[in-house]
C-alpha cells in the first residue's frame, strides 16, 4: 500500500482556507484518491480544548506568546501521532488546514518570537516531517480582516493589529518564494477564480506524483 500524500493550506484569517480544503477534498475524490481534513491547532478532542484556550482564552489571565507557541506545539503532535501519521500509513490522504508553517509565520513574525527558538522546537518535537505540497492563499491583510468581521465576533487572534498580519504575510511570502513544495495562489479573487487556480496547481502537481 502506497502511502498517502500530506497537503496543507495556509494563509492569513480570511484567505479562504477553509473553503479551499473542501475543494481539495472534492478534486481528490475524483481521481479516487480518499482523503480527510484536518484542523491545526485540533483535530483530536485534546488539540481542540487547546484551540479553544488559544482562541478564546481564560478570563482575568493573558497568554503569553511563548505559553501560545507551546500550546500549539502540544496540539500538532497529538494531532500528528494519533491522526495524520496512521492515516497517512493506511495510503489516506490528509488535507490540513494549517500546519508548521504557521508557528514560523504567527508565532515568529507575528509574534515576534526568535524564529531559532521555533526551529529548534520544531525539530524536537515533529522532526523532518513536512508537507508533501503546501497551498499558501494570498490576500492583503486588509481583504483578510474584511472578510473576517463580516462572519461575525472575532476570535483572540483575529483581533490582532493590521501590523500583525503585515508581518505574518510578509514572511509567508518569503518563505514560499524559497521553497519549491509550496505554491501561492492569489486569493483576493472572486472564489470561483480562486478554485479554477486551484484545481490548475493540483492538477499540475498530481501529475508529478505516483499515485
Amino acid at each position: 500500500m502506497n502511502k498517502g500524500k500530506f497537503i496543507v493550506v495556509e494563509g492569513i484569517e480570511g484567505a479562504g482556507k477553509s473553503t479551499i480544503c473542501n475543494v481539495i477534498v472534492d478534486i481528490l475524490s475524483e481521481k479516487k484518491i480518499k482523503s480527510i481534513i484536518t484542523r491545526e491547532p485540533g483535530g483530536t478532542p485534546l488539540a481542540e480544548q487547546l484551540r479553544k484556550l488559544i482562541k478564546q482564552g481564560v478570563e482575568g489571565d493573558k497568554l503569553i506568546p511563548k505559553a501560545e507557541l507551546l500550546m500549539i506545539y502540544a496540539a500538532r503532535i497529538q494531532l500528528l501521532d494519533t491522526v495524520i501519521q496512521p492515516t497517512l500509513a493506511k495510503g489516506i490522504w490528509v488535507v490540513g488546514d494549517r500546519h508548521n508553517l504557521s508557528s514560523y509565520v504567527y508565532q515568529g513574525a507575528g509574534r515576534q518570537i526568535e524564529l531559532n527558538l521555533i526551529k529548534t522546537l520544531s525539530h524536537q518535537i515533529i522532526g523532518d516531517f513536512k508537507p508533501d505540497l503546501t497551498i499558501y492563499l494570498d490576500v492583503t491583510p486588509e481583504i483578510g480582516i474584511t472578510r473576517v468581521c463580516k462572519r461575525g465576533s472575532l476570535d483572540l487572534i483575529e483581533q490582532e493589529s493590521l501590523c500583525f498580519f503585515k508581518r505574518v504575510r510578509e514572511l509567508y511570502l518569503h518563505i514560499v518564494a524559497n521553497d519549491n513544495s509550496m505554491r501561492l495562489i492569489d486569493a483576493t479573487q472572486p472564489l470561483q477564480q480562486v478554485i479554477t487556480l486551484l484545481r490548475i496547481t493540483l492538477i499540475n502537481w498530481l501529475s508529478g506524483q505516483i499515485i
